[in-house]
């Protein structure tokens, strides 16, 4: 019996595309990307693999608390994320002057690139709808990828819980090694 294979373009109730749901990546080329980092320089994915694995983090605001919690333990865990053959990025809406700043206050060694538009937000279908005590609004779900060095997207942690991520991002990378 035939499988039925995942849309890759999830819609809303209005029936207008929204993206890919972030889970049907795992396995398929990362969606190509050029966005500007803390200085304003433009970062495209190519940079970011070919000689190692890429963490490509998603992460709703700088400064707040949950996102600060979830960069600073990638910044202290950075050390075994390199000897384990990989980096680490964040992207998340944010201007590159909050992420200078954001850097800047916490001492954070990886880069953060800014999607102001959301646009890469969307190709890895993770801007999407959010409800917080009964409001809905559109925002980015903290989402981590794990890229090969191929591109090739090897694993996805949706709707990430900070508490332990780093180590079952690790743990993940070590099992590609």
């Amino acid at each position: 019996m035939p499988t039925k294979k995942k849309p890759s373009v999830s819609r809303t109730s209005a029936g207008k595309a929204s993206g890919p749901d972030s889970t049907s990546l795992e396995g398929r080329k990362a969606p190509n990307f050029e966005l500007p980092d803390a200085s304003g320089k433009t970062v495209k994915l190519s940079d970011l693999i070919g000689s190692r694995n890429l963490i490509l983090y998603f992460y709703p605001k700088d400064m707040t608390p949950g996102c600060t919690t979830e960069a600073c333990s990638f910044r202290d865990n950075l050390e075994k994320i390199v000897a384990a053959g990989a980096r680490v990025v964040g992207v998340s809406a944010d201007s590159s002057a909050s992420h200078e700043k954001f850097r800047a206050k916490y001492g954070l060694n990886f880069p953060l690139l800014s999607d102001t538009g959301n646009q890469v937000g969307k190709l890895y279908g993770v801007y999407k709808k959010k409800s917080l005590y009964g409001r809905e609004f559109m925002g980015i779900e903290r989402t981590t990828f794990l890229i090969g060095k191929d591109g090739v997207v090897r694993k996805v942690f949706p709707k990430v819980k900070v508490a332990g991520h780093t180590e079952e991002v690790l743990a993940a990378l070590n099992e590609l090694r």
